[in-house]
């Protein structure tokens, strides 16, 4: 008999949707050659919108979300991949948009989308991190790429209070770098300069260079989670030869600069997408992420919620009020 297991699922009602807890069984799992016993998943943008009826996320239903999850291996093949009892992490690809995702006891997964964990990483910590924390890791990683060093000048971080911006400050702070983080939340303040934040500056401070194509050189480099005219901005701000990883658009898609920054400046703006990225490039960033990446102040950012309590937490994202990172305690231990 086929093994039950709790999940949450969102599914179509009428013309909205419905999100709540169901038992569901392997049968209702999709294909793959990994089956992971889900310790934790975690709370992200995705996973709101996923979880809306106008979201435009989710693509089939019924569909357990959750962009991201870590737990044990329980099944896989012989050789060539994680293997049974391993600790193991996994995000983006389609996981929580148009497959089971990590808000359910049991995932089944492609061998290939699967990553075993540094030994310095418990699956908690993994999603403390999460896509969140992984997206500000290969901005960081860029912008150090970019050879972008802690000498030489403020490297600025949008959209601080979020997931992404949050987990960047603290591993820009970790690596020697002068860091100045821009929110629309003042009562985060006083988090991100816990996190490692030189300062925080309110996000209308940046707007309000809205429409000048070249504004003063500040910035030595930017992780930019919001988009639209706050990236536009931080564009025509960055000093010469610096560089802008940009991941969000909170702020929406649209961009209105100039080619000046580009071409004046020779500003290089980076996109960072965390959901295709190759596998071998996930694995050595989540080795960094157990070593010069690792995000110090992480236990200040993570708070917890059991799996059924998710939705509160979700409508959080929805409303703008979350804050850092939410963890999804599914079948670890609770903290």
């Amino acid at each position: 008999m086929s093994q039950q297991f709790r999940a949450m699922v969102v599914d179509r009602a009428g013309e909205g949707v419905e999100f709540g807890p169901r038992q569901l069984t392997e049968d209702d799992l999709p294909p793959g050659d990994v089956l992971v016993r889900v310790e934790y998943s975690s709370v992200n943008y995705k996973d709101a919108l996923a979880t809306a009826a106008d979201g435009k996320v989710a693509s089939t239903y019924p569909l357990v979300p959750g962009i991201d999850l870590a737990g044990t291996v329980v099944s896989a093949p012989d050789g060539g991949g994680p293997a049974v009892g391993a600790r193991v992490v996994a995000i983006g690809y389609d996981l929580g948009v148009s497959r089971h995702g990590g808000y359910a006891e049991l995932a089944r997964l492609p061998s290939e989308w699967v990553v075993e964990l540094p030994a310095k990483l418990s699956p908690y910590d993994a999603m403390g991190i999460g896509t969140a924390g992984f997206t500000a890791a290969m901005s960081v990683a860029r912008i150090v790429k970019h050879g972008v060093g802690p000498g030489d000048g403020p490297v600025l971080v949008t959209g601080a209070s979020g997931g992404v911006g949050s987990t960047a400050v603290t591993m820009l702070a970790g690596l020697g770098y002068e860091v100045i983080a821009s929110s629309g939340k003042p009562a985060a303040a006083p988090l991100l300069r816990e996190l490692g934040a030189a300062s925080v500056i309110d996000r209308i401070i940046l707007d309000a260079t809205e429409g000048r194509p070249l504004a003063k050189q500040q910035w030595a480099a930017a992780v930019d989670c919001v988009g639209g005219v706050t990236l536009a901005s931080v564009l025509s701000s960055t000093r010469y030869g610096g560089i802008v990883a940009a991941s969000g658009l909170t702020g929406g898609a649209a961009l209105r600069t100039t080619v000046l920054p580009f071409i004046l400046r020779g500003v290089t703006l980076a996109g960072i997408d965390s959901v295709q990225l190759p596998i071998e490039a996930r694995r050595d960033l989540w080795r960094r992420l157990g070593s010069d990446l690792y995000p110090q102040g992480l236990h200040r950012l993570v708070s917890e919620v059991a799996l059924e309590d998710v939705g509160a937490a979700l409508d959080r994202v929805h409303t703008g009020s979350s804050t850092g990172r939410t963890v999804v305690e599914i079948g670890g231990r609770p903290r």
